[in-house]
């Protein structure tokens, strides 16, 4: 670690907070290194019950200024962003003046993708000389491993949906589309678009219980992988427990990730709702799966 590094390290780490329990992990994983960390909770996402163990401010989203300077204050310079947080209008935003002095940066942000838009955002704050981190830079042990989690292995068939899979993903990159594909038996029922994984296996389920999938169950894999060039210092792709419930509700084989490039948020119960459940959770070699 060189000089400058070493007392980066010693700073407090901003954590720019959504929903989920994952911001409370990730603070806690960096915590233990000695680390000091100050969690930036974003009102109406941020769970109160994660935020209140460790030092935080709410801020408000669009309320650039305000995070400005309680950053500032702080004396932090390294910034995470981790949680959900759904893709907001900018009709709706209610700017204080620090976004009003960046809003044609924000303006331009939101004419494209959700990948477009966050990397867009990592630049205003680099260019206030703050430094934007990938959750995985801070804590490495949170991305899936290569290999089974549990005792259920795919077989040759899903193996087979698997590949192609992560071959549709790399294809659809370009266009700043999802992480997450649905194949089975080598046919693609559903692709991630704005619903988000969730919604697509709640389709994948009513579409088979309406009788629009003629393939029976057991039988089909969630691919799940970054996509290929994407900034990962934000939206890494993650799984937890609910995507597990998730695969069983539609009627799949298993659920299969991009080694090194998707966060596993509660790994060991994930491995055991995947062993009630019956279906199985595993970590592949996939293009450009290295953080």
């Amino acid at each position: 670690m060189t000089d400058a590094a070493a007392a980066r390290a010693g700073e407090p780490l901003a954590l720019v907070c959504g929903s989920g329990r994952l911001p409370g992990d990730i603070a806690a994983k960096v915590a233990a290194t000695g680390r000091p960390v100050v969690l930036f909770a974003l009102t109406g996402w941020a769970d109160p019950a994660v935020v209140e163990t460790f030092r935080h401010h709410w801020v408000p989203l669009a309320r650039y200024g305000a995070f400005r300077r309680l950053m500032r204050q702080e004396g932090c310079r390294d910034v995470v962003v981790i949680g959900g947080l759904t893709r907001p209008s900018p009709f709706g935003l209610r700017l204080d003046w620090g976004t009003v002095q960046v809003l044609p940066k924000v303006v331009r942000a939101f004419r494209g993708g959700d990948d477009h838009l966050l990397s867009s955002v990592g630049k205003i704050l680099e260019a206030d000389g703050f430094r934007l981190l990938g959750a995985h830079e801070v804590a490495p042990d949170i991305l899936a491993p290569e290999g089974r989690l549990g005792t259920r292995a795919p077989t040759v068939r899903d193996h087979a949906d698997i590949a192609l899979g992560l071959d549709l993903l790399a294809a659809t990159s370009p266009f700043d589309v999802g992480q997450a594909v649905v194949v089975a038996d080598r046919y693609v029922l559903a692709v991630e678009a704005a619903e988000g994984t969730d919604r697509m296996l709640a389709r994948v389920a009513e579409l088979r219980e309406v009788g629009r999938i003629k393939l029976p169950r057991g039988v089909g894999v969630l691919v799940k992988a970054p996509k290929i060039g994407q900034d990962r210092r934000f939206d890494m792709p993650t799984v937890g427990p609910r995507t597990v419930d998730g695969v069983a509700r539609a009627g799949l084989a298993g659920l299969a990730v991009a080694a090194g490039g998707v966060i596993l948020a509660e790994p060991q119960e994930i491995a055991r709702r995947a062993e009630a459940a019956g279906v199985f959770a595993v970590g592949v070699a996939a293009p450009e799966a290295s953080p």
